[in-house]
């Protein structure tokens, strides 16, 4: 198969032949339809988050079931999946819990190590293993993943919006939803209005909250928010944003969510506060970076600071609760697409992310191929 193979960031993207093992007990192989372009991918291509090299990229993606392993009994050869790259094991104390966003197998092994369950990869390149990129590795014209890994959607969702369900969709409604459980008429702010910040706009409308002020520096992101569902934008940075929100709000925000990860947009949340909010960090900054806050006011004013993983979400239950939502018409993710690109391209594709162009860029492993 085609794959895209990323060895460090002073090193081009590179389109190789890669060879691909057949799925092992627990296992599903799929053809790749789509795979979104994800801010946490151009982390990774520029050396914000460490990653164990050379690697497939990508991690955000749906496509077609075309093998399964043994011991496989939610999928079947046929099927129209999202990729999850929380593929949970069901076991550890963190999936018992109900909080399989954070299972141990996935922090431990699968992502830090680039590997599936058992320790090893299923593709190699001239007999050297590739890794896989957050046990998924949609960049490519197929995929080996666990069976946790694979959630069946309704045939009757594009898949090139279905794989945004993988990742932004997700993180979005479900920093609102299910991390923040934002109360019917508060007063939302949504710092930053790329793909994930529309989702959480989107979510804020789900969850009917009175007041959605979203804050972006590109006029062009807030139309798109104001058509996502917002309720008032505000084009300005910084300091200016703080004071135009406190204004909106008298006095401050009921939950602000951060969907950029910067230092200073961190602190911005939190300063767009008012008694009793909680700010919501959902955007992953730099490793090692960190952000000022005044802790007496926080103490004060009874305020919180939570983080969004993955919007909190559980994959195989919440993936087809979304899929539903869009179905009915109650959640926009065709929108979201700005621009198609084949495989060969996803490098101009993290170019465009990078300077701000479009919101979602969708690659197309498999448009070459005879469909399953």
């Amino acid at each position: 198969m085609r794959a895209v193979v990323f060895s460090g960031a002073t090193e081009p993207l590179r389109i190789e032949d890669v060879q691909l093992e057949g799925p092992k007990s627990g296992e599903v192989r799929v053809q790749i339809s789509a795979a979104g372009v994800c801010r946490s991918d151009l982390h990774s291509r520029v050396g914000d988050w460490p990653r164990r090299v050379p690697l497939v990229m990508g991690h955000e993606g749906s496509g077609i079931v075309t093998e399964v392993g043994s011991d496989v009994t939610s999928v079947a050869p046929g099927d129209h999946v999202v990729l999850s790259w929380q593929p949970a094991c069901g076991k550890c104390r963190r999936c018992v819990a109900g909080r399989p966003q954070q299972c141990e197998l996935v922090a431990e092994v699968v992502a830090p190590l680039g590997v599936l369950y058992d320790g090893t990869s299923r593709m190699s390149l001239r007999g050297q293993p590739l890794f896989h990129y957050s046990g998924v590795s949609s960049f490519a014209e197929e995929a080996i993943l666990p069976e946790s890994g694979v959630i069946r959607v309704p045939a009757e969702v594009p898949l090139s919006s279905a794989a945004l369900l993988g990742c932004c969709v997700t993180t979005g409604v479900g920093a609102v939803l299910w991390t923040a459980r934002v109360d019917p008429g508060a007063t939302v702010v949504v710092i930053g209005c790329g793909a994930v910040g529309l989702n959480a706009v989107q979510g804020a409308v789900l969850a009917a909250a009175a007041q959605i002020i979203a804050v972006d520096p590109a006029a062009e992101k807030l139309t798109l928010a104001s058509a996502f569902g917002a309720t008032r934008t505000v084009l300005a940075q910084s300091s200016e944003a703080v004071s135009a929100v406190r204004d909106y709000t008298a006095g401050g925000a009921d939950f602000v969510f951060d969907c950029i990860g910067l230092p200073e947009t961190v602190s911005d949340a939190i300063k767009m506060l008012g008694v009793g909010g909680c700010g919501v960090l959902v955007g992953l900054p730099a490793v090692g970076e960190g952000a000022e806050f005044s802790p007496y006011t926080l103490v004060e004013s009874e305020q919180r600071i939570i983080g969004s993983y993955y919007g909190s979400s559980r994959p195989k239950v919440d993936f087809p609760f979304l899929a539903e939502l869009y179905i009915r018409g109650r959640l926009r993710i065709d929108e979201l697409i700005t621009s198609h690109r084949p495989l060969a391209e996803a490098e101009a594709a993290l170019d465009d992310l990078r300077a701000g162009r479009g919101i979602k860029t969708v690659l197309e492993p498999s448009s070459h191929l005879i469909p399953v």
